[in-house]
């Protein structure tokens, strides 16, 4: 196995794991961002009140996103696995 052959996994494995933690991390953010609008308009200084939004936000995220995401992660592992002949002979 190369040096060339184990950046270019490496590469991949933190480009899948930022395709992985998109819609999750994009989510989060913009219900953080109207909650903290709706608070800013309304003067509530509540710290606790976006967790709840987010979680609903999130769970919402990986029921629409999970079946690409467990593909994704699929393809990654099979061509992985497919790849160890290779890499030892």
């Amino acid at each position: 196995m190369t040096p060339e052959s184990v950046m270019t996994i490496g590469q991949q494995a933190i480009e899948l794991t930022l395709l992985l933690s998109a819609p999750m991390l994009l989510t989060a953010l913009a219900i953080g961002l109207a909650v903290s609008i709706f608070q800013a308009a309304t003067q509530i200084n509540e710290m606790t009140l976006s967790f709840i939004p987010k979680v609903f936000g999130i769970f919402a995220a990986l029921l629409l996103a999970g079946h690409w995401m467990v593909n994704l992660m699929l393809e990654y592992i099979t061509r992985l696995y497919s790849s160890i002949p290779y890499a030892i002979g």
